[in-house]
């Protein structure tokens, strides 16, 4: 055992007083009537996580075919863009996450002012993202400029947003329950953008050369052969679609808007100034069971985001189902909304730690099955129903147990306030930077193997490369995540001890017989 992991596996209700732990025991009705959430409130919370959802997958999907054969921008450029975006995406996470911790708390909470004033100029910029100016010498600079801006625009919606689940309710219970309700409302916003995007703008895709090395000529007959359609009607589609997601995007922002209220900590009230930014991030990143989480999460991230980018290439020239790639990933997507509400099911009645376990480690047998059994269409169904179970618990998992460490931290910390943007923002960072890695690994791996661009068909040391990469490197990361998640120190136990401390603390600062010598009290002997 490491030096201090006995300490931090202690339970800091032990500290407590008995008739302070005894109160704690039971907590008055009023107050545990009072955050206790409606179906409704759940409801409109859930609702905040698909603008996130149906953009993201939207941009995923098609935002490369797009710069490429609707947008016309040369693949050099195009790649500059895709790039950097992504790495300007994860490094606005901690730089909001910074600006939110600075913020004071106004009528409208600390985190909603946040959400309102993001919203529109979010859509205009994700509008304009789909948009073909026609000043050509300029296009990959327009590009870049809008991918960027809407990327930290809608990090100023999301980040504020995932730390609104510390102050919908101070109860665990209700917290876990929003998020289950969130999880699922996401994945169907997962297969709303897909939907939406794909059944609009279908008609943009590309055919394959039966010579990738042939001459632009034989391009250009292949794709006046695609359709009827012309370049600017394809355009236009893109921009229907534009339109039709960002009208959801404002829907939801009003329904999150309207529909939740912030709450604030009882005892923050007492606290005069948040905590530096730097000194909360200084003690937020030596947090042991932070730490441990975002390590485990950021292995199993990466093994589910290889398998997620690769999905459309193993399809089409591995397993050789080219026309199968949408509905293999509507039934991935559909069987994880149906799954959460289980899983939720499932931690609440064995606990979280054991449905990382057995949720994570439930796809390993079904990729083993990919990859050692030749190309069957019923066999890849099933194993993408059985991804989809296990890619709901990779959604619920790590959003249910954040609230557990910051909860955790607090009681270590009982005059930090104001850290949990930080906590958000960083594990958001974290997974971004995963989805980097994984691109930027596919991507040299495919290089190197020979990969030929638009071919109909690839050779076999591309075909192997690719079930690698989705199936047997996916396993080992999920196997890595899972032994860290070993030496995750919040169990059950855990969780209701410091469930009871922290009741306790509330009950002491919104008692009205609670002095402040009392008050100080109790924040020393925590």
């Amino acid at each position: 055992m490491a030096k201090g992991e006995g300490a931090e596996s202690g339970s800091a209700a032990g500290l407590l007083p008995t008739g302070i732990l005894q109160a704690g025991e039971r907590p008055s009705q009023e107050l545990k009537k009072k955050q206790q959430l409606s179906i409704c409130n759940k409801l409109c919370y859930a609702v905040g996580g698909a603008p996130y959802q149906v953009t993201g997958c939207a941009l995923g999907f098609f935002l490369q075919i797009y710069l490429l054969d609707v947008a016309q921008v040369d693949p050099f450029s195009a790649s500059i863009i895709l790039f950097v975006g992504r790495a300007w995406d994860a490094f606005t996470d901690p730089l909001v996450g910074f600006c939110i911790s600075k913020s004071s708390w106004t009528r409208l909470g600390c985190l909603m002012p946040w959400i309102i004033f993001s919203t529109p100029l979010a859509v205009i910029a994700y509008f304009l993202i789909w948009f073909v100016p026609d000043f050509p010498q300029g296009q990959a600079l327009w590009y870049l400029l809008f991918y960027c801006l809407f990327e930290t625009l809608v990090t100023c919606f999301h980040v504020p947003y995932s730390a609104l689940t510390m102050f919908i309710s101070t109860e665990q219970s209700e917290r876990d329950s929003a998020t289950a309700y969130r999880m699922t409302v996401e994945v169907l916003g997962t297969v709303l953008g897909t939907a939406i995007q794909g059944q609009i703008v279908g008609q943009a895709d590309t055919p394959c050369l039966q010579d990738p090395n042939g001459s632009a000529v034989a391009l250009e007959v292949a794709n006046h052969t695609h359709g009827t359609t012309s370049l600017r009607e394809t355009q236009n589609a893109y921009l229907l679609a534009a339109g039709v997601i960002a009208s959801i995007y404002v829907i939801c922002a009003v329904i999150l808007t309207l529909g939740v209220r912030e709450q604030r900590e009882p005892y923050e009230t007492q606290q005069a100034e948040p905590m530096p930014f730097f000194r909360g991030l200084r003690l937020v990143m030596s947090h042991g069971p932070y730490i441990k989480l975002i390590a485990g999460f950021l292995f199993t991230s990466l093994a589910f985001m290889l398998v997620e980018g690769n999905f459309a290439l193993f399809c089409t020239y591995t397993l050789g189902f080219r026309n199968e790639f949408q509905n293999l990933l509507l039934a991935i997507m559909l069987s994880a909304t149906f799954t959460i509400p289980i899983w939720q099911w499932f931690l609440t009645r064995f606990g979280k730690k054991t449905a990382v376990y057995f949720g994570i480690s439930s796809a390993v047998p079904f990729l083993i099955l990919v990859a050692l059994k030749k190309s069957n269409l019923i066999v890849t169904y099933v194993v993408a129903v059985a991804a989809g179970i296990s890619v709901a618990a990779a959604f619920l998992l790590p959003w249910s147990m954040l609230p557990d460490v910051i909860d955790d931290f607090h009681l270590k910390q009982p005059r930090s306030r104001g850290t949990e943007p930080i906590f958000f923002s960083f594990y958001v960072f974290f997974t971004k930077f995963a989805s980097g890695v994984s691109l930027g690994i596919s991507t040299l791996s495919l290089d190197f193997a020979g990969y030929q661009t638009r071919g109909c068909s690839q050779p076999a040391r591309v075909k192997f490369t690719l079930k690698m990469l989705v199936t047997m490197v996916p396993i080992v990361l999920i196997l890595l995540g899972l032994l860290l998640f070993k030496l995750y120190p919040i169990d059950e136990e855990k969780r209701r001890q410091n469930k009871k401390a922290l009741q306790a603390l509330r009950e002491e600062a919104s008692s009205s017989g609670c002095s402040d010598t009392d008050s100080t009290e109790l924040a020393s002997i925590l």
